[in-house]
């Protein structure tokens, strides 16, 4: 997607899956891997991504998107960045958020920097090697998360102008940032605004593989107007199967100004194939592309009819995500961890107060990355929180981790704390849950 201001325009591979194949863990130490062109998590089992790009680096403040992408069924979500070239930069202290964001809520984070997009056409775009630059600049926000952050080198990096450079300047970025020692899977997104019509990455992908000494590339093709009928989808998709390289759709949507993508062979025909598509985008689209919202003005329960189609249409999210195995069984469909949480207030006074929670994992796993869930039934209104971030809705409060809370050792615990306003009477909260599992009162 262009911008949400205009149009939306392999041997290493094989030994860490002999490493990583025996025990999922919570907190698994590698990273996600390539082998025959495929896409393996840190425990070794193949990830197919179902996800949903999350515009944060205009909307900061709407952290509910992470568990609301969540609870619809995703594994993956898309995190717009910007390297400040073009909006407000996203800093060290922010990446690192985003990443506990994505962890507490059991989400493989792809994180892109948006502004790239159409450099050599789009003024002030910046450059794929301004790009690398950043990720240098924000390295100890990712650095250790290759389980669970994957990352977008630069959203559309190349438009319909000087796109001939877009392999040299791919092969420059994959090489500096594998110089400065990055592990992670890098994402490659194609040029000519995404769409790649002329080929250029289809065509030099190989060269560009190989050019990894990691063999840890996978490539995203965005699927627009370019791609308005069955065959186009399919014959592109088939290229790079054939090929035996490793592709995702990065984004696509229902409908855009440059033609009528066919976002059902887009489905059909990554769920056939086992590849990953992410769909552009959560909410917050401007007016003349706001056709593209999943969702009507970032709320969860207000799906609008391309959030409808993406999330519960056929091969859609909801009917086709697996979550990532590194999140083990403490959640997501397992049994969840187990967990204790006391609270108290700690000081009141007219029409406000102090809250503690301690939470508590009782269980005999590390939990890594959480969301706490309770429930306020007065009227009670959370104004400030430390040790987590938080949002509120009516009475339902969602607490995820911050970075320096993220793990609760096994036998261990976290205190949050948080001040409040309140009314005529102060009951204390109920319905603790974390990732998902009740939790005992202590």
């Amino acid at each position: 997607m262009r911008n949400p201001l205009r149009t939306a325009g392999t041997l290493l591979a094989s030994l860490l899956l002999t490493l990583f194949v025996v025990t999922p863990s919570a907190h698994a130490q590698a990273g996600f891997t390539v082998s025959d062109g495929r896409l393996y998590d840190a425990n070794g089992n193949e990830f197919i991504m179902r996800g949903a790009s999350h515009p944060h680096a205009w909307f900061t403040h709407e952290t509910g998107a992470f568990a609301d992408i969540k609870a619809l069924g995703a594994n993956t979500v898309r995190v717009v960045l910007s390297s400040g070239h073009r909006w407000e930069r996203s800093d060290v202290d922010d990446v690192a958020n985003v990443v506990s964001l994505c962890k507490a809520n059991r989400l493989i984070c792809v994180l892109e920097v948006h502004d790239t997009t159409g450099y050599g056409e789009q003024d002030g775009a910046a450059s794929l090697d301004q790009a690398v630059d950043y990720w240098l600049d924000v390295r100890e926000a990712v650095e250790g998360e290759e389980a669970y952050v994957i990352v977008n080198i630069g959203n559309e990096p190349h438009g319909n102008t000087g796109y001939e450079a877009w392999t040299a300047d791919t092969i420059g970025a994959i090489e500096r940032l594998r110089s400065a020692g990055f592990t992670h899977t890098l994402l490659v997104d194609a040029p000519n605004w995404g769409q790649d019509w002329t080929f250029t990455m289809r065509d030099n992908a190989e060269e560009v593989f190989a050019s990894d000494p990691a063999g840890n590339t996978v490539f995203s093709i965005h699927m627009y107007g370019v791609y308005d009928t069955a065959t186009k989808v399919s014959d592109y998709l088939a290229a790079f199967q054939d090929a035996n390289l490793p592709l995702v759709i990065g984004e696509f949507g229902h409908y855009h100004s440059d033609g009528d993508p066919d976002e059902d062979a887009i489905m059909a025909g990554a769920e056939s194939r086992g590849l990953g598509y992410i769909g552009w985008s959560w909410s917050g689209n401007s007016t003349e592309v706001g056709y593209l919202d999943m969702v009507n003005d970032f709320d969860g329960n207000s799906l609008t009819s391309w959030g409808e189609r993406i999330f519960h249409g056929e091969n859609g999210i909801a009917d086709t995500s697996v979550e990532a195995s590194v999140y083990g069984d403490d959640g997501g469909g397992g049994t969840g961890p187990s967990c204790s949480v006391g609270y108290r207030v700690v000081n009141q006074w007219p029409g406000g107060f102090q809250g503690e929670l301690v939470i508590g994992n009782t269980g005999s796993a590390e939990v890594y990355g959480w969301r706490l869930d309770w429930e306020l039934r007065d009227g009670q209104r959370v104004q400030n929180l430390w040790g987590g971030v938080v949002e509120q809705r009516d009475g339902a409060v969602s607490v995820t981790s911050a970075p320096h809370t993220a793990t609760i050792p096994a036998g261990g615990s976290v205190t949050v704390g948080f001040t409040a306003t309140w009314t005529t009477v102060n009951t204390g909260p109920t319905g603790f849950t974390l990732n998902g599992s009740a939790c005992a009162l202590a």
